[in-house]
């Protein structure tokens, strides 16, 4: 970029949001090093109206803009490439949480904003933002909403998508739509949010969004549970949703080898069970009204024993010991890095055939690579699997992971087979954009195109990102 151009747009903003070069580096990597990128200015604007001038000045002299919220998105969508005349955005100091509204049940914050922010301005209002992620404590809400981003609530609550009332959106053009609409129902023709959420920073940047709150939970019961097999998980699933209904709120499934990975490389962990089992599944029960929900629960046990479902169980006996078990199941991602390479895939299956689609899945890749380690694990109750696979005991790691597409293949070909999605909640940004054509038919890739084009006719806005193409 020509100093002149880099002048212009520091004038935008304080000096101190123009990042020098150690402070930028950070946000040129994804978390696990798969991208790494170089950008002409790191900036970090602090408020809707300068996001808008360095846009509009981007649009000007056609210069890349690259979003990025709390940088830790999985599939490199917040990365720029080495080209180096990119702007990468930061939303991060865009942090204010404008209203918290508890007789309307939602929360008006900024993209900057954590989610872990979030989730206690609700609590401290006595309400409930039921998203949650495991990276909670540093993602945002506007990362959040532009990966349309899922985590454990999803069975009761749905995705960022079902939370979100409305947005606030800078564009391409540097206009901004000010869609903070707080309306439950408004049929007033295109409902235009949700061309951002899930766009992967593709079509515009979210500054600010409504988000739906739900009275704090007054009950909840948790099970840590042991049992044969991965079909048995999925008889207990359907066994809680019989019995506790829209009490059920979580549903977390994961093998041995995943909470043994978690007991050897995380620190103040601990089996909950005394035998070691296949395959456990984490039961939450929660909700605002008191109803029994513990003896809701040991009923549902009773009858998995009885029907021998499960082999063990472990009722969670106060909060901490609840967080105790959800520390087990969080953890699962970092601690598979102590485990050495691991080729990832987020995928979705039709619910009836996710025990199946792991069995298979899993024999696949063995099959595949002798000594190969399947995780598999994740949200049960809505079929997101994470099917991770981590290198073989005491091999090379970089040479492992050469050969991440070719085990894609193994695992992706095996999803489609099953009617599932090889993006559940993680999105598609670049580690899968050259995977679309595969899954998607050529109508709906045209729609996608002819989308883009229509928001960001010059391809200025994070080129390469579900798109194969770089710029118009």
């Amino acid at each position: 970029m020509a100093p002149e151009l880099v002048a212009r747009f520091s004038a935008l903003v304080s000096p101190r949001d123009v990042l020098e070069a150690d402070a930028a580096a950070p946000l040129l990597v994804e978390p696990r090093g798969l991208y790494r990128g170089k950008a002409a200015l790191v900036m970090t604007p602090r408020s809707t109206e300068e996001v808008s001038k360095i846009v509009a000045l981007a649009a000007e002299t056609g210069t890349t803009i690259i979003p990025q919220g709390g940088n830790t998105g999985l599939v490199g969508g917040q990365t720029p490439d080495l080209s180096g005349g990119a702007i990468l955005l930061s939303t991060k100091r865009l942090d204010r949480i404008r209203d918290v509204d508890p007789a309307e049940n939602l929360i008006v914050a900024e993209a900057g904003v954590t989610l872990q922010r979030v989730q206690e301005a609700a609590s401290e209002a006595g309400r409930l933002f039921p998203l949650s992620l495991g990276s909670e404590g540093t993602c945002t809400i506007g990362g959040n909403i532009a990966s349309n981003a899922g985590g454990t609530g999803v069975l009761a609550y749905g995705n960022t998508r079902d939370l979100v009332l409305g947005i606030e959106a800078v564009l391409p053009d540097g206009r901004i739509w000010s869609g903070l609409r707080r309306l439950r129902k408004d049929n007033t023709g295109y409902d235009l949010k949700h061309l951002f959420i899930g766009s992967e920073g593709t079509l515009g940047i979210v500054t600010a969004a409504v988000l739906k709150l739900f009275p704090a939970p007054r009950e909840v019961a948790t099970a840590f549970v042991g049992l044969p097999s991965v079909h048995a998980a999925l008889k207990l699933f359907q066994l809680a949703r019989e019995r506790a209904g829209q009490s059920l709120t979580g549903c977390e499934v994961m093998p041995r080898i995943g909470l043994q990975f978690v007991l050897d490389h995380m620190a103040d962990t601990r089996d909950p069970l005394g035998d070691q089992h296949p395959w456990y599944v984490l039961l939450e029960l929660s909700s605002p009204l008191s109803v029994g929900l513990d003896t809701t629960l040991e009923g549902i046990l009773e009858k998995a024993f009885e029907d021998e479902i499960v082999t063990d169980a472990a009722i969670a006996a106060s909060g901490d010991q609840t967080a105790a078990f959800w520390r087990l199941r969080l953890g699962l991602s970092e601690a598979q890095g102590g485990a050495g390479g691991s080729i990832k895939h987020d995928v979705s299956i039709p619910l009836s055939r996710v025990a199946d689609f792991i069995v298979e899945a899993t024999a696949a890749v063995e099959k595949h690579l002798n000594g190969a380690r399947v995780v598999a694990f994740g949200h049960l109750g809505d079929g997101n699997i994470h099917f991770n696979v981590t290198q073989p005991t005491g091999a090379d790691k970089a040479e492992y992971l050469k050969g991440w597409e070719a085990m894609n293949v193994v695992v992706h070909d095996i999803v489609g087979a099953y009617g599932g999605s090889i993006a559940a909640e993680h999105g598609v940004g670049k580690l899968k954009r050259g995977l679309l054509a595969g899954v998607k038919s050529p109508v709906e890739l045209d729609l996608f195109a002819q989308v883009k084009r229509a928001l960001d006719p010059k391809g200025l806005f994070n080129p390469g990102v579900l798109f194969k193409e770089t710029r118009s």
